[in-house]
């Protein structure tokens, strides 16, 4: 009895024992399973963090290379296009009446054309700039237009040393072509189409500076040109007599003394002449009354906040509305009054194209980057460079005959390639 109670107390001893056992193993294999489990979850946690650093690295670059690389926009475009067709509207319905319908005669073509030099375009000039606050102008710009006149100037005048064609008119001539566009009729639509108001605004400036300043300049040229085209003929001869030797020495060294003297006198007087002339000439012509007038009441106006009186206001808000059109109705009696549209060949209009869309706009780089002008400003500048041939240096070039076919070929070709170049530059700025 005894030996069965010891064999089953060792029988119960060795199940708990083997149960212990049991419990003990598979809390090490638990353990171990935990140890695992962790291990693996914090390398997923980990992968799942460099993931998610990946993924906020590439959404911070993507707005980056959207930003650095702009597309234009199809809208953008019809909007530009939709701005400036009307003009190109109203030229062309001119070309068509005069060339085709035959609705106007030379001398009534000859009378718009009077009544848009005399009233339209002074008074649109007026309004532009009485709008510009003279306070606020963009010294940069400024500095950059000096900037491209002067670097046009230098480079003209180093072309005529090695040329044949090393003249005075050559460098008027590629003065106009370079760095005078049609800032006023064309370009305040075109770019305001483009960049919006601040556009207008930074136009208007250049057509101060146009108008006031690059104009005139382009007259005296011409006037000093005109002037030094005729010879000086000398007043006296030198006659040699059978004289004493010593007389005769002292005679002519008084004669060319004289002649000396007569000669400076004479580039004085010329010089005096070529002012005088331009003094009268400026005068005469209403756009200059109207920028200065217009650069005079902006000061009044943005200064002390005077109002023009409404009756002022309107009556010339009624002629500057329709100067626009009007202008680009008279440029297309110019068109079809004119026998060929590339009137000085096409090689010679080859060159005076490659001047004013190519050297204009590379000139205005230049100097843009020199005066460090960025964003939109910079953009405008270009742009307007761009533009076709302004009307008044054809003007002036007309009335002194240099080489008026040139010009007028940059004029009537210019507009109408006018607007492709346009977009193209846009195209070209915005990447």
């Amino acid at each position: 009895m005894k030996f069965l109670l010891k064999q089953v107390m060792l029988h119960q001893l060795f199940i708990i024992c083997q149960s212990n056992k049991e419990r003990a193993h598979k809390r090490t294999v638990n353990k171990g399973f935990t140890q695992e489990g962790k291990k693996k979850q914090r390398t997923t946690e980990k992968e799942k963090e460099k993931r998610n650093k990946r993924g906020r690295y590439l959404q911070r670059l993507q707005p980056i290379n959207q930003a650095q690389i702009p597309m234009i926009s199809l809208s953008d475009v019809y909007h530009v296009v939709s701005a400036t067709v009307p003009l190109y509207f109203a030229m062309l319905l001119a070309y068509i009446s005069m060339k085709w319908w035959r609705l106007f005669t030379p001398d009534q073509c000859a009378g718009i054309n009077k009544f848009v030099a005399k009233f339209s375009i002074p008074l649109l000039s007026f309004q532009v700039i009485s709008h510009n606050n003279p306070y606020q102008m963009n010294l940069k710009l400024i500095l950059a237009d000096f900037l491209q006149k002067l670097l046009a100037l230098l480079a003209l005048t180093a072309l005529t040393k090695i040329s044949s064609r090393g003249r005075l008119n050559w460098i008027i001539t590629g003065l106009s072509l370079s760095t005078l566009p049609n800032t006023l009729i064309l370009g305040i639509p075109l770019l305001k189409a483009m960049y919006g108001a601040e556009a207008e605004s930074l136009l208007s400036q250049i057509i101060v500076l146009q108008s006031l300043v690059w104009y005139n300049l382009l007259l005296f040229l011409f006037e000093l040109n005109a002037t030094y085209a005729v010879p000086i003929t000398p007043s006296s001869e030198i006659t040699v007599d059978h004289e004493d030797p010593q007389e005769a020495e002292e005679k002519e060294e008084e004669e060319e003394e004289e002649e000396e003297t007569q000669t400076r006198t004479t580039r004085r007087v010329k010089t005096m002449l070529i002012l005088l002339t331009v003094g009268r000439k400026l005068v005469r012509n209403p756009n200059f009354h109207a920028t200065l007038l217009g650069l005079i009441w902006a000061s009044i106006r943005f200064r002390w906040g005077v109002k023009m009186p409404e009756i002022v206001d309107s009556s010339i808000m009624i002629l500057s509305n329709g100067g626009l059109g009007m202008a680009m109705f008279s440029l297309g009696l110019f068109m079809a009054s004119r026998a060929s549209i590339i009137a000085c060949g096409v090689r010679m209009a080859v060159l005076s194209m490659a001047m004013k869309f190519t050297a204009g706009p590379a000139l205005m780089a230049v100097a843009s980057l020199a005066t460090t002008l960025r964003g939109t400003v910079f953009k405008v500048a270009i742009v307007q460079a761009a533009l076709p041939q302004g009307i008044v240096p054809f003007v002036f070039a007309k009335e002194y005959n240099i080489h008026p076919d040139i010009l007028s070929t940059g004029v009537i070709f210019g507009m109408l390639i006018a607007l492709p170049i346009a977009l193209a530059y846009y195209s070209l700025l915005e990447l």
